[in-house]
Parts: structure tokens; sequence; C-alpha cells
């Protein structure tokens, strides 16, 4: 994650300014392993993220990215890490449980896409990875990024932005049951979304 810090230090203050991020409950991130679980309504979701957070932020991208040379070697320099969106990718989940187990956070959009209506189902990765690891979840809702760059906008719009961030939800270290990974989403998905009402 070599670039993440100088990228960071230089794109958090002109993203906070230009689209006036206004973040609330910073502090509720904890130190150590963190899964970051935010709503996916944009495709500029990541950055508004990333300037909200003062700590290192790894995520997970879709593996087309890395078909670029530059974009990809841009991506491993900040800490990116790819994942097969079609199919059960057990190399990224392994990859992302190196990473807690190294005490990172990492950020995970359940949505997986931008595309689709706003109820579209959760994906229960991030609930798997927290009853396996034992690492907190913590909710986060972004606000009005869906008016700066949805899909087929070819430039970036000005809007006011909020990052809602709530308190950890800690998890017990278990088997990632099918039932198990349900519920935890569920209490997931509500909490972001009395979040976003908030």
């Amino acid at each position: 994650m070599r670039l993440y810090r100088p990228v960071h230090a230089v794109a958090a203050p002109v993203i906070r300014a230009v689209w006036r991020l206004e973040v609330d409950g910073a502090s509720h991130v904890p130190a150590g392993p963190v899964i970051v679980v935010a709503n996916h309504d944009s495709l500029s979701d990541p950055f508004f993220l990333g300037a909200a957070l003062e700590r290192p932020i790894r995520f997970l991208a879709k593996r087309e990215l890395w078909r670029a040379r530059v974009v990809g070697r841009i991506l491993d320099g900040l800490g990116g890490i790819p994942v097969d969106r079609r199919r059960g990718d057990v190399g990224a989940v392994a990859a992302v449980a190196h990473a807690l187990e190294g005490g990172a956070a990492v950020a995970i959009f359940p949505q997986g896409t931008v595309l689709g209506p706003s109820d579209r189902p959760w994906q229960r990765g991030a609930a798997r990875l927290a009853l396996t690891t034992g690492a907190p979840l913590v909710p986060v809702a972004i606000v009005g990024a869906d008016v700066v760059l949805r899909p087929g906008t070819r430039l970036p719009r000005r809007a006011r932005v909020k990052v809602v961030i709530g308190q950890p939800m800690v998890v017990e270290r278990t088997s990632p049951t099918i039932p198990a990974t349900r519920e935890l989403t569920g209490r997931l998905r509500e909490s972001v979304e009395a979040l976003r009402a908030s």
C-alpha cells in the first residue's frame, strides 16, 4: 500500500472541499482488523469513503480493472484486492482474510454493483469474513454520492455528500453457516439503512 498515504494526503482534502464532504462518526472506526461495510449507489463511493476515513483502507475491486497494466499497478500500490464477481472467488476471500489477520481495514460494498434497483440484494461475503475472522463490522451510509457519478456519466457532478459511520458491530468468531451469514447480513443492511435515514 505504498501509494495509499501520499495519494490520500493529496486527494482527500480536495474531495472534502469540492463536494463539501460531511463526516459523522469517524471515531467509530476502531484500530486493528475491521470490515467497513457501505451502501453502493455511485461509482464515486470508494473515493468518498476513503476521504472520510483517516486510516488506510483496502478495497475490493472487480478483477477486470487489472487488465490495464498501469491501472493494475496503481491499484496494487493502493492495496486493492481483485475479486471475480461472477463466482465465489476463493482467492479474494483468502486475500481479505489475510489482510484482516494483519490488522488491516477492508471496505466491502455488499451490493457489489451500482447497477439495478436500489433494493437489490446484499451479498453475504462481509458477514462470512467477519464470522470467519472475528473482525468487527462497521456500517457506513454514503448519502448524496448517487448524484455525483452514475454509470454512463462521463464527468462527476458537484453535490453535497455525507458519510455517516455507525458503531462497530462486534462479531464472535464462529463457523460462517448460511443462516448465520444471512442473519448478520440482514442486521448490517438494517444498520446502514438506519444511518441513511438519520
